[in-house]
């Protein structure tokens, strides 16, 4: 068996991409920030990162998710954007990040109590593209790790920071004495993550934007599929009992897993057309979503009112889905692994 790429769990490949986004091929980017905490220029200490982010986001929610499993909310501080980018008349332009808590929701009809001003660069900045100009870069994604004492960009690249936030997870300052490791120090874990890693990003993280995104029926049908098969081999895998994809202990390969499968039942099904099933019909899933969801910091680093209306919100008419309600609303039904039968 060829060992996995690393590559392959982190970035797409850019081959044609011009030719393949013509043809209505979804195409991710690669991020262009890839320093490394631990770095001369960078390195781990108590206070020092900030974090920018938008929580409707699943690469972002990553990155959340890590710096709650590993005691990091008080060492790392974090701004959180609006779910829903700018408007084509804003006066910098339409589908930037913003910060901005005055935004009201259409979901709620309120405001967000998550959404934040941006506080990370001391300057107050509406946009995270003003972020990124600062350092001569026409970049505007997330989520972005962010040096507070230099004023510089790390990294954005949330598999990169993800793993970078575990390895320094006590130099940064982390709380919690019993967190996990989500990239153990042994070979053979390793190689098992990695290959775990890739087909997860490829077949659901992107797979998921690959279907809902593309706009030809037959790259729709490729993705689909991918990604139901790549549902039944984890189910499979899960049969045996274990907890956890590699086993008893909690990774990488599932945090990365588990922003995607958290927004199937309410938000992708629809959004992303991926309709063939929901996680509640795998029934080793649905418990292993369930489990995962109930650790210490996952369900506080997660929003589905801001997934609804980040994905929903930008339609032609702004109208957010209500549901599902059957068997029973989400997220709660996430508390429930019974469900599943």
């Amino acid at each position: 068996m060829t060992p996995p790429d690393p590559k392959t769990s982190v970035e797409e490949d850019q081959s044609g991409a011009a030719e393949r986004r013509a043809k209505g091929e979804f195409v991710r980017g690669v991020s262009g920030f890839r320093h490394a905490l631990g770095d001369p220029d960078f390195p781990a200490e108590p206070g020092r990162y900030h974090l920018f982010v938008a929580l409707n986001c699943p690469w972002c929610h990553r990155v959340v998710l890590a710096r709650g499993v590993l005691g990091l909310t008080d060492a790392i501080t974090m701004d959180v954007a609006f779910p829903n980018r700018t408007e084509e008349d804003d006066p910098d332009g339409g589908g930037l990040w913003e910060f901005a808590p005055e935004r009201v929701a259409t979901l709620t009809g309120g405001t967000l109590p998550e959404c934040t001003r941006e506080t990370g660069t001391g300057r107050g900045l509406r946009l995270a593209k003003e972020v990124y100009r600062a350092e001569g870069s026409e970049e505007q994604s997330l989520p972005l790790l962010y040096d507070k004492k230099t004023g510089r960009i790390v990294n954005n690249e949330s598999a990169e920071i993800l793993r970078m936030l575990n390895e320094h997870a006590g130099a940064l300052g982390s709380t919690d004495a019993e967190r996990p490791d989500l990239y153990p120090a042994d070979d053979a874990l390793r190689s098992e993550i990695d290959g775990l890693n890739a087909e997860i990003y490829t077949a659901i993280n992107n797979g998921a934007y690959k279907a809902g995104f593309s706009s030809d029926q037959a790259v729709y049908a490729q993705a689909l599929a991918a990604y139901f098969e790549a549902l039944a081999a984890l189910e499979a895998r899960l049969a045996d009992g274990r907890a956890f994809l590699t086993g008893d202990r909690f990774t990488e390969a599932d945090l990365r897993l588990f922003p995607t499968l958290f927004r199937h039942d309410p938000v992708y099904y629809v959004r992303m057309k991926l309709n063939g099933a929901r996680i509640l019909d795998y029934p080793n899933l649905w418990r292993w979503l369930c489990r995962v969801h109930a650790l210490p910091g996952v369900a506080e680093s997660g929003s589905l009112i801001h997934c609804r209306q980040g994905y929903f919100g930008r339609s032609w008419n702004r109208v957010v889905p209500l549901g599902p309600f059957h068997p029973m609303p989400y997220p709660e039904a996430y508390g429930h692994p019974e469900l599943a039968g």
